[in-house]
């Protein structure tokens, strides 16, 4: 059996104008993430920390935000696809660790529907995936208000007889 970590971070810049979508949720809020996608930087940073941890790089390179066909989508068709290189790689996810920073927006609320929508589309239990919802304590633009983070470390194997 191959253990394999990998860890993802990413960052997002909040506007108004723009829905809050984070692991897969709309989330009531006055502001949402800018990006060229949805901006959901929890499905983002488990993206790049699967694919860092099968050595493939990151998201950026494999859904360029050059490429108008991501413009505006739903950050699911990334874990999808994500999902569908782990399994060409004959690779499990053993768990999945998250922190979500932001300020302004109480996510505790949301925790149990972003594992469900996670847990589904990577099709493993909910108990594998860890969502800690964290403030920055008005320091930085993610404490000011004006961005969102997170940052993501997954644990891979490769399947049983490989």
């Amino acid at each position: 059996m191959i253990l394999r970590i990998g860890i993802g971070y990413d960052i997002h810049p909040l506007v108004e104008g723009r829905k809050l979508y984070i692991g897969g949720v709309e989330i009531p809020s006055n502001k949402g993430s800018l990006g060229h996608s949805d901006g959901d930087v929890l499905i983002h940073a488990i993206c790049d920390a699967l694919l860092g941890a099968l050595g493939f790089g990151n998201i950026g390179e494999l859904f360029p935000d050059t490429d108008e066909k991501y413009k505006d989508a739903r950050s699911e068709i990334f874990l999808k696809d994500v999902k569908k290189i782990l399994d060409e790689k004959n690779f499990e996810i053993v768990n999945i660790d998250s922190t979500v920073i932001l300020e302004e927006v109480k996510l505790s609320p949301f925790v149990g529907e972003m594992k469900k929508k996670i847990s589904s589309i990577l099709e493993i239990p909910f108990d594998k995936i860890s969502i800690k919802p964290k403030r920055n304590e008005k320091f930085d633009a993610t404490g000011k208000g004006d961005a969102l983070a997170c940052f993501a470390v997954v644990l891979i194997k490769s399947k049983v007889g490989e």
